[in-house]
C-alpha cells in the first residue's frame, strides 16, 4: 500500500481479499460471501485506525512548520492539501458504496449488512451500457483518475517524489485489464461487473483503504521518510569514471568508481550543456574541440524543497587528428638547404600543436607547429621536440637532417628557351641564371662570362650584357653558327654563399 510500509496484518487483509477475488469463479457458498463481509469489515476497521495515524502525522507536520517554517512550511501546506483530496475522494467512494447496498437492509440488531444473501450483482446496469461504460460508470472511473493526479498536482516534480507517485499511478491504475482468455476488458468490468454485491462492496472499500494509506504515505515523505524503494541497492549501478579519455602506453590511467542511478522517472527541470536529456540522462552530442585535451562541462537542475537545487558536472576527452592519409618518408632525403629559411612543420599525434615545440642551431617558431630553420656552420643538424602532454609530462624527440648547399644555377640567354634567332638579338640580350626544379624563391645575379663565336677568339665580359667587344664578335658570326656562352660567374641575392659553376648555355645564329 502507499506509505512503503504495511504491516503483517495489512499484508494478510491484502493478500486474502485477492484469493477472494480469484474464488468468484466458483459458486459463491454461504461462508464465501461471509468471508467477503468479513473483510470488508476488516478493511473498515483498518481505515479508521489509518485515519487515526494520519491525524497524528498531519499533527507533527504542523508542529514542525511552526517550530521550522522554512524547512516544514511547505510540506505541511501541502499535506493538507492531500488530506483534503483524500478526505473528498473517499467521501465519493462512499456514495458509490451506498448504490451497492441500495436496497439491502441491515440486521436490527447487530447493524451489518446480511452478507450470506449478497451474492447478486447490484450495479450491473448502473454502470455498464452495452461493452461500455453508462454516465454513472464514467464518472466513477474519472473521480479516480481526478485523485491521482490532484495528488501528484500536490506533489509537483520533485524528484523525491517521483518513486511515490510511480505507486499512485499503479494502484489507482484504471486502465483495461486483460482476463485469463487474454481480452481486455475495462477496468470496472474486471473488477466489479456481474460480481456478487458483497464484493464490490469490498473492493470499494479496499480502495477507501488505499487512498489512507497513500494519505499516510506522503505525510511520512513530507515528514523526511524517504521509500525504501528509492534507496534499494537494486536501483543503483556502479559507473567507471577515468579522469580522461585517452591515454598514451604506458601513462597511470586515473579516476574512479561511483554508484549512480539510471532512471527515466528522474527528470531534471532544466539542463545546460552539450546534449539532451533522454531517459534520465544526458546524451551528449557535440563537435569534438582541436586536437589535444579539451575538458566538458554543464549542469543540471532538479527541483527540491521548493528550490532548483544545480548538480554540475566536468570532465575531459582527447582529440587527436583524424588520419587522412599514410605518412611516407624518403630515409635518405631528410635535408635541409643552406642559406635559404627552410620551412618545418612538427606536430606530435594527440598533443595540442601550441603545445610543441622545437630547437636547432638557425630555427626559429613562426607560429603553432610552424618552425623555420636557416641552417649554420656543418654538414647536420638536429632538430629537437619537446612536446607537454594532456598530463601534463613532457615528451622529447629528435631528428638529424643534412644540410646540402644551394644547387648549381641553370645558364640562359635572353631567358628564351629557344636559344636561336638572328644575331641582332644576341647583340642586346642578357645572359641569366635560373635555379631550375628548386621550389625555395632565389635569386640569381650573373657578374661575367665567356663569349666564343666560331673563328673569333674568346671574350671575357664583365656583367650580364655584350659589350662592344662582344657585339663585334658576333657581328662577324655566319649563319648556322652556334654561339656558346661558358664559364658563368653569378651570386645570390641575399645570400652569404657564393653559387656553383653554371652550367653553359649556345645560341644557334639564324
Amino acid at each position: 500500500m502507499a506509505g512503503g510500509k504495511l504491516t503483517p496484518r495489512q499484508k494478510m487483509i491484502n493478500l486474502m481479499y485477492l484469493v477472494f477475488i480469484a474464488m468468484l469463479a466458483l459458486n459463491m457458498s454461504k461462508e464465501v460471501l461471509t468471508a467477503f463481509g468479513n473483510f470488508n469489515d476488516k478493511f473498515t476497521e483498518s481505515n479508521v485506525l489509518t485515519e487515526q495515524a494520519n491525524a497524528t502525522l498531519l499533527s507533527a507536520l504542523d508542529t514542525k512548520a511552526a517550530d521550522e517554517p522554512a524547512k516544514y512550511a511547505v510540506p505541511a501546506k501541502q499535506a493538507k492539501e492531500v488530506a483534503k483530496i483524500s478526505k473528498d475522494f473517499v467521501a465519493f467512494l462512499e456514495t458509490v458504496k451506498a448504490e451497492v447496498t441500495e436496497g439491502i437492509t441491515p440486521d436490527e440488531k447487530t447493524g451489518k449488512l446480511p452478507f450470506e444473501s449478497m451474492d447478486k450483482s447490484t450495479i450491473d446496469e448502473k454502470w455498464f451500457q452495452g461493452d461500455g461504460y453508462s454516465p454513472r460508470g464514467t464518472e466513477i472511473v474519472s473521480k479516480i483518475d481526478k485523485y491521482v493526479a490532484d495528488i501528484k498536482k500536490v506533489l509537483g516534480n520533485d524528484v523525491k517524489y517521483i518513486p511515490f507517485i510511480k505507486e499512485i499511478e499503479k494502484k489507482f491504475s484504471t486502465a483495461d485489464i486483460t482476463n485469463r482468455e487474454n481480452v481486455k476488458v475495462k477496468f470496472l468490468d474486471y473488477k466489479t461487473k456481474g460480481f456478487p454485491a458483497v464484493s464490490t462492496l469490498t473492493f470499494l472499500t479496499a480502495m477507501q483503504n488505499d487512498v489512507k494509506n497513500t494519505e499516510a504515505g506522503a505525510y511520512n515523505l513530507f515528514l523526511g521518510n524517504a521509500l525504501k524503494s528509492a534507496a534499494s541497492m537494486k536501483n543503483f549501478q556502479a559507473i567507471v569514471v577515468l579522469d580522461k579519455n585517452a591515454y598514451f602506453a604506458g601513462e597511470q590511467v586515473t579516476g574512479k568508481v561511483v554508484l549512480g542511478r539510471y532512471d527515466a522517472n528522474t527528470v531534471p527541470t532544466s539542463f545546460k550543456g552539450p546534449g539532451k536529456i533522454e531517459n534520465g540522462q544526458a546524451v551528449i552530442s557535440m563537435t569534438a574541440g582541436g586536437i589535444g585535451e579539451q575538458n566538458i562541462a554543464g549542469e543540471f537542475g532538479f527541483m527540491e524543497d521548493g528550490k532548483e537545487i544545480p548538480l554540475k558536472f566536468e570532465g575531459k576527452y582527447v582529440v587527436v587528428p583524424r588520419p587522412n592519409q599514410a605518412i611516407i618518408s624518403a630515409d635518405k632525403m631528410n635535408v635541409v638547404y643552406r642559406g635559404v629559411p627552410n620551412p618545418i612543420s612538427i606536430s606530435v599525434p594527440g598533443i595540442a600543436s601550441n603545445k610543441v615545440n622545437a630547437s636547432a642551431p638557425g630555427m626559429s617558431k613562426v607560429g603553432d607547429g610552424k618552425f623555420m630553420l636557416k641552417p649554420q656552420a656543418g654538414s647536420e643538424v638536429k632538430i629537437n621536440v619537446n612536446a607537454t602532454m594532456p598530463d601534463g609530462k613532457a615528451m622529447t624527440s629528435s631528428q638529424v637532417f643534412r644540410i646540402k648547399g644551394l644547387p648549381a644555377p641553370t645558364g640562359k640567354v635572353g631567358g628564351s628557351e629557344k636559344n636561336k634567332g638572328p644575331k641582332s638579338n644576341l647583340e642586346v640580350c642578357s645572359v641569366t641564371a635560373v635555379m631550375e626544379d628548386f621550389d625555395f624563391p632565389v635569386t640569381v645575379n650573373v657578374t661575367q662570362f665567356n663569349v666564343k663565336v666560331p673563328g673569333q677568339p674568346t671574350i671575357v665580359v664583365s656583367g650580364n650584357r655584350m659589350d662592344a667587344r662582344a657585339k663585334s664578335a658576333i657581328a662577324k658570326a655566319q649563319k648556322g653558327d652556334v654561339v656558346v656562352i661558358s664559364e658563368i660567374k653569378a651570386s645570390f641575392t641575399g645570400i652569404d654563399q657564393m653559387a656553383k659553376k653554371v652550367s653553359i648555355c649556345t645560341y644557334e645564329i639564324q
